[in-house]
């Protein structure tokens, strides 16, 4: 098959050729991985076996090199590749087959996996994938165990044998579901000896293995399996009236965008709360056509509680999500909310009753019985993962879940994974052992923390100080593209993440950048239902943008410049708390506001009567804030005294009228920098410290505020002025 309409032939044989061993094994998994109608993120595995020189014997040997445990096929490098002698693995069956004809069959399963390291080549630390058998046994040198939603689609129909016959021929073979591990690797071990014929098996309710001699064949027939299924299913599909009718045609229709992004935005912070009763969680909605194709349909209702079939999927979305059976054309928000709560505490109560039903003796405990998967027709789907990146793989993996069910109720009838089966998958005791040697969470994780006057300065700083503790950061500044700016800075340093973009804001990650006016009630409504609609909800938030306006010659300020001051110092962030007051208490979950005071509050001076003042009422401002929104929130200041470097209060016609005021020697030709070295020092002389203080001082403030080290501290304001004993409180 040359031509490809549902899978894209990335392979190019001059980037190939350039490349040998196992460098092409890397090429091949990347190419892969980048057609996400070919696997899903995370998911797959792919192998060679090569000819090697042992490190000890300088003697040829066959070496499985195969995708490890994690990882993505897109952008594996060679580090996420195991390397193991074939002729152990091989070996291993002897082990396998003496411990399993003692009873000790599932045991042996999971001890085979700490085998693995017994057969180590060249003493590669990369962990080895419980799917190293399916490659090992497997004759062919260059195999793909792919999860494309079209093989998934006829693997998860209940004529799935039948129909693997009718698409393939005699090329694909079949085996039944089973946990992946060394049984299925034996069984396609079988198989093939069985059926001489076969180049690939499909793998009930999972997905499909192929194999070749020739690692570009091997490629372009993974393509080929894809591309015959895909076909097949749309020609089914199209039979039966397409979109039209697909998941038994509409029962609900969707909301106007607009209404939808409102109705959102109301809802999510609430329903944040709700789900984040024992840990917290971030989200992404996705209201696309496709997705609502599905929810708002006859069917979905049906099919949402089957759960989904392959194991890659309900790993991230749960046995099955929460459907709300809501009528957007008939029912408010109230009864939405309603709805919800009410299908929260049944989904937590059948989430327990499965945990109870399928558990083992040696289980783990019960996680989380919150869905991390929620339809609502007519507004999308809202998907919850411990960060942006994992809530966006989450909306992805019910995508693909979406798509499976698509395809299977076109050419068949859909079904799921039994419960048992999917429960000793979800609490494998070799899963819970990954998890556990997960290195544990930054201490601001599932944190959203959003920055105001995030474009430049203190607020810069404090944006990309929080970024390192593992916060999703949302920058705010008057000048937008200033705020973005910063985003930018940090997505550069942790990555974009995967999965779906979702809605909301767009390419939205680890960081974000928006603009708002604090002066106007009305933009920072705006601006926080922008936040909800990114990541659901915010936990804290830290104003540090102000202005600064200097008396003339005369002492005078003009009282337009007056109000300005205290607009931008005072009121907005009285402002911003109020307003978010409001996302806060829906939430019910504990934050945090911290508000950028200054040393001149408790300190007069000359020729800046109006800053000074507005100050001065901002340390007050902090002291009843924390009164009004206690116990939820906390609520502090930081006053720093006079930051001159990477300030935008302190531009360069600024820097040199001070000094000029302060009679500090400089030239009218001198660099900027020079000309605020001088000034930064002038002032960190006044102090005790006798050091410039700069923006990441002040930044070092506000990520202790919002952590948790000082959870009992509200009401206060913290200075870091270096030592101002005239800003001594007395």
């Amino acid at each position: 098959m040359s031509q490809f309409k549902h899978v894209s032939n990335l392979w190019n044989d001059a980037e190939a050729n350039a490349l040998s061993g196992a460098d092409r094994l890397v090429y091949r998994s990347n190419k892969l991985g980048a057609d996400q109608r070919v696997t899903n993120t995370g998911g797959g595995n792919t192998s060679s076996k090569l000819t090697e020189k042992d490190p000890l014997t300088g003697q040829d040997v066959t070496v499985l090199w195969v995708k490890g445990s994690g990882g993505d096929l897109r952008t594996a490098s060679r580090e996420f590749f195991s390397s193991l002698y074939q002729e152990r693995l091989i070996g291993l069956q002897a082990v396998y087959a003496a411990r399993a004809d003692k009873g000790l069959k599932s045991p042996a399963e999971d001890d085979m996996v700490a085998m693995y390291s017994h057969t180590t080549f060249n003493l590669n630390p990369r962990a080895s994938s419980i799917d190293t058998p399916l490659h090992s046994f497997i004759p062919g040198r260059f195999v793909d165990h792919m999860h494309p939603n079209a093989i998934i689609a006829i693997a998860a129909s209940s004529r799935c044998v039948e129909l693997t016959g009718e698409i393939f021929g005699d090329s694909m073979d079949y085996v039944p579901w089973m946990r992946p591990g060394f049984e299925l690797g034996l069984a396609m071990q079988e198989v093939c000896r069985k059926n001489p014929k076969a180049k690939a098996i499909m793998m009930g309710q999972h997905g499909f293995i192929s194999w070749d001699e020739d690692d570009k064949q091997c490629y372009l027939a993974t393509l080929e399996y894809i591309e015959k299924a895909a076909s097949f299913i749309e020609a089914k599909y199209q039979a039966k009236g397409g979109d039209a009718t697909a998941f038994g045609g509409s029962k609900y229709q969707s909301l106007p965008q607009e209404v939808r992004n409102e109705r959102l935005a109301a809802i999510l912070p609430w329903l944040r709360g709700q789900v984040s009763q024992q840990r917290r969680w971030i989200g992404t909605v996705q209201d696309d056509e496709r997705i609502l194709r599905f929810i708002n349909s006859q069917d979905a209702a049906r099919l949402a509680e089957l759960g989904t079939s392959c194991p890659d999927h309900f790993l991230r979305t749960k046995i099955k999500p929460l459907y709300v059976d809501w009528n957007p054309q008939t029912e408010d928000a109230a009864t939405l909310k309603a709805k919800l709560k009410a299908g929260l505490e049944q989904y937590r109560k059948d989430y327990a009753a499965y945990y109870e039903r399928c558990k083992r003796s040696n289980s783990p405990a019960m996680r989380d019985a919150n869905p991390t998967v929620i339809l609502i027709p007519g507004l999308g789907m809202v998907a919850w993962g411990k960060d942006k990146s994992e809530s966006r793989v989450t909306a992805e993996f019910y995508n693909c879940a979406v798509e499976v069910m698509r395809g299977a109720e076109a050419i068949d009838r859909y079904i799921a994974l039994p419960q048992q089966e999917a429960f000793d998958i979800e609490y494998w005791l070799l899963e819970e052992a990954k998890l556990r040697r997960m290195p544990p969470e930054k201490e601001l994780a599932r944190q959203v923390v959003v920055v105001i006057g995030a474009g430049s300065g203190i607020g810069r700083e404090t944006a990309l100080r929080i970024s390192k503790e593992g916060a999703q950061i949302v920058c705010v500044d008057l000048n937008e593209a200033a705020s973005q700016a910063t985003a930018n800075e940090i997505i550069a340093k942790l990555g974009q993440g995967i999965g779906v973009a979702g809605t909301g804001v767009s390419g939205c990650g680890p960081a974000i950048g928006l603009a708002a006016n604090i002066t106007d009630r009305a933009s920072i409504r705006a601006m926080l239902n922008r936040v909800a609609l990114a990541y659901g909800g915010f936990d804290s938030i830290c104003v540090t943008a102000g202005v600064f306006v200097p008396s003339d010659t005369s002492g005078h300020i003009p009282d337009d410049k007056w109000a300005l001051t205290f607009n931008i110092n005072v009121t907005g962030s009285y402002l911003v708390g109020d307003e978010a007051s409001i996302t806060w208490k829906e939430q019910g979950l504990r934050g945090n506001l911290v508000l950028t005071t200054s040393a001149n509050a408790v300190v007069a001076k000359k020729g800046s009567v109006a800053y000074d003042c507005s100050k001065a009422a901002a340390n007050h401002l902090v002291r009843e804030l924390s009164i009004e929104l206690s116990p939820l929130v906390r609520v502090n200041g930081v006053a720093p005294a006079t930051v001159v470097q990477g300030s935008a209060m302190f531009p360069r016609d600024r820097v040199i009228g001070s000094l000029a005021k302060y009679n500090i020697p400089y030239t009218d030709d001198e660099a900027t920098e020079s000309l605020v070295r001088k000034l930064a020092q002038f002032y960190a002389d006044r102090t005790l410290t006798k050091s410039p203080i700069t923006p990441a001082d002040q930044a070092e403030a506000y990520f202790l505020l919002i952590s948790q080290r000082l959870s009992k501290t509200t009401g206060q304001v913290i200075t870091v002025d270096g030592g101002l004993h005239e800003a001594f409180l007395r």
